[in-house]
């Protein structure tokens, strides 16, 4: 479904004290005047980013000048960022993850660079397109329910590692690319900073859900090889997915019209997902366009096609942990990323890389 029109709250969501931004930046004892010392950590988590964006926009060949424009995007944003750190209230302040990315991509926009990450996302989509069915096969071969579900789901985190938005991760992959099955096997050991898996898994045993929702994240391997196996397997047990996807570029989250054509270039001749039907299966434009998230602007579809739902997942550091973490819900809702931010580490505690599985579910 194409989004249109005005941003609506998303229907599930309980909006009593609701705020998109899980780590706290400021308090309202703190000066008002003055950064925080959480506000000059982000600060500088987006201004160490900007060598790689940079390096991205210099390579984009659909913009005019792309090397100066290139140049002039790394300048106006560290600009942006130096002002905040003088003047919290600057440029929309008071800072937060939000507004560091839409600061970041108003500048991109503004310059011309609508999706800096495109190249690399198709050459990912394309690599990771060919190996979904022996992704697939290796799942479906494990007999055992519970067992197939937590493979499912060190799928996902191991998907989630290709994110160019962390600045440590996208020179590790521009140097040396990221193996799917090797980050399977190189996971931290459970239990992870917040695991709740055992007892998502149980309630998976007993009944399934009727319809799900899942906010998506990455192109590549993310989407291919962590949430689209997952996905067939809620197929698999007769619920309804929705898949809700970004309206507009941003890093290397993959798009609406993006994720329309992975999927049709996944089925087979009789619309099948390896064997799954697919009749089930829907994709939605969210209406976002940052690697973040604010539940109470969705795109009108979006809320028309959740409203009955009693699953919701969000998946990815940005929309899971950094936003919505705290987030709740009337029905069951999923939070699954991996931690990829040292500011991130400090807050919840745990290690680098460490997996973040938390379920809450709704008494019934």
């Amino acid at each position: 479904m194409e989004s249109s029109g005005e941003l609506v709250p998303f229907p599930l969501l309980m909006t009593c004290n609701y705020r998109a931004c899980t780590i706290p930046y400021r308090f309202l004892s703190d000066n008002p005047t003055k950064p925080t010392p959480t506000e000059l950590s982000w600060i500088n988590v987006f201004m160490n980013s900007i060598p790689s964006f940079r390096k991205r926009a210099e390579s984009d060949d659909t913009v005019p000048d792309a090397l100066s424009r290139a140049e002039k995007f790394a300048h106006r944003y560290t600009e942006i960022l130096e002002d905040l750190k003088k003047d919290p209230k600057s440029h929309g302040g008071p800072p937060d993850g939000i507004l560091l990315c839409r600061l970041r991509e108003q500048v991109l926009r503004e310059l011309g660079f609508r999706d800096i990450f495109k190249k690399v996302k198709d050459e990912e989509n394309a690599k990771t397109i060919s190996l979904f069915e022996d992704v697939v096969h290796l799942n479906d071969a494990i007999e055992d329910k519970a067992k197939r579900m937590e493979n499912l789901v060190k799928g996902i985190f191991a998907g989630n590692l290709f994110d160019l938005g962390s600045a440590q991760l996208a020179e590790l992959f521009s140097r040396d690319g990221i193996s799917f099955l090797a980050s399977c096997q190189n996971l931290v050991p459970r239990p992870w900073v917040i695991d709740d898996l055992d007892t998502f898994i149980t309630k998976w045993s007993r009944k399934s859900w009727k319809k799900a929702v899942i906010f998506v994240d990455n192109s590549g391997a993310d989407i291919i090889l962590g949430i689209l196996p997952f996905t067939r397997e809620l197929l698999r047990h007769g619920t309804q997915v929705t898949l809700a996807a970004n309206d507009l570029p941003s890093i290397n989250d993959v798009t609406y019209p993006e994720l329309v054509e992975i999927i049709s270039k996944l089925k087979d001749e009789h619309g099948k997902l390896v064997g799954v039907d697919t009749s089930n299966l829907l994709v939605a434009n969210s209406g976002n366009d940052l690697p973040v998230i604010d539940l109470t602007g969705i795109s009108q579809e979006l809320a028309y096609l959740a409203s009955d739902a009693d699953l919701i997942i969000l998946e990815g550091m940005g929309r899971s942990i950094e936003t919505n973490l705290y987030a709740q819900f009337r029905c069951d809702s999923l939070k699954i990323g991996m931690v990829k931010h040292p500011e991130v580490v400090e807050f919840l505690g745990g290690r680098l890389y460490d997996c973040v599985f938390k379920y809450n579910k709704i008494l019934e």
